[in-house]
């Protein structure tokens, strides 16, 4: 009878190590989760929502313009911001909307559009240039603390919002 309850609960204990070592595994190499603080991203994403964030598209290709991103701000904070402009591109923000190589954006994901110039820049080669979605509360590469942001401090892509339960949604990328 000891020789089963031992081996009942060998079974338990190797199921809990699998569990936790394909936790780790999934959380390193695929998806992670991301709490959005704060109001910079407003209309798109809210604050306090809770986001599935990919690993996966940036171990194979580099972030596209329009989709929104997490990556390591400081050692101890992360952002959450959307792709604007990538190596190459001339990004150009004036009062009537933001510029990428000339062009103006269609961007109806905005809050307002920004009340203050910036530019033009050239985004250099292994980083994006990345800005909120409220134009006017976002400390993103407009502001010197952030600047371009290294292709190797990206994290991941935003792809479902699954808290609270009533929004939950997939992220739209244009």
């Amino acid at each position: 009878m000891i020789g089963a309850e031992t081996k009942e609960l060998w079974e338990w204990i190797k199921s809990i190590i699998i569990a936790i070592l394909l936790a780790l595994i999934i959380r390193a190499f695929l998806v992670e989760v991301f709490l959005v603080q704060g109001q910079s991203m407003l209309p798109t994403l809210h604050d306090r929502e809770r986001l599935i964030v990919s690993k996966v598209q940036f171990y194979y290709r580099e972030p596209l313009n329009g989709e929104i991103v997490v990556f390591k701000a400081t050692d101890d904070r992360d952002f959450i911001k959307r792709v604007i402009g990538v190596a190459g591109d001339e990004v150009r923000v004036d009062i009537d909307g933001v510029y990428v190589n000339g062009q103006r954006l269609k961007e109806p994901y905005i809050l307002e559009k920004a009340r203050e110039t910036f530019g033009p820049v050239i985004v250099p080669e292994g980083t994006i240039f990345a800005m909120g979605d409220n134009r006017n509360n976002s400390m993103d590469s407009r502001h010197p603390s952030v600047g371009f942001v290294s292709l190797e401090r990206l994290k991941g892509k935003a792809m479902l919002v699954f808290w609270p339960m009533d929004s939950i949604r997939l992220i739209s990328h244009p």
